[in-house]
């Protein structure tokens, strides 16, 4: 499952990364292959999980922290941003 691809498939998320001018191509989240490993629950399809979303533009590099929500029937992933840190680029 790329959790990118599907936060990359609302409105809101590239949204955010139109805020801070940044492209898709430059956004990573942090451990995204482990972050929902073995926790497949066919009694729950709603997932949900506290990540860091680095993300690079021209400034620096973007940390956003907050909630991927996840559902495994629908395929759907929203993230709900609780705050960011700017770490400038390197001159």
């Amino acid at each position: 499952m790329n959790i990118k691809e599907l936060l990359l498939n609302g409105k809101a998320f590239l949204a955010l990364l139109n805020d801070f001018a940044i492209e898709a191509k430059n956004v990573i989240i942090q451990d995204e292959d482990m972050l929902f490993s073995g926790t497949k629950n066919p009694k729950n399809p709603i997932l949900k999980e506290t990540v860091c979303i680095e993300a690079k533009n021209d400034d620096g590099i973007f940390n956003f922290f907050g909630t991927v929500h996840f559902n495994l029937l629908d395929k759907l992933a929203v993230f709900e941003m609780q705050g960011f840190e700017k770490v400038n680029a390197k001159a």
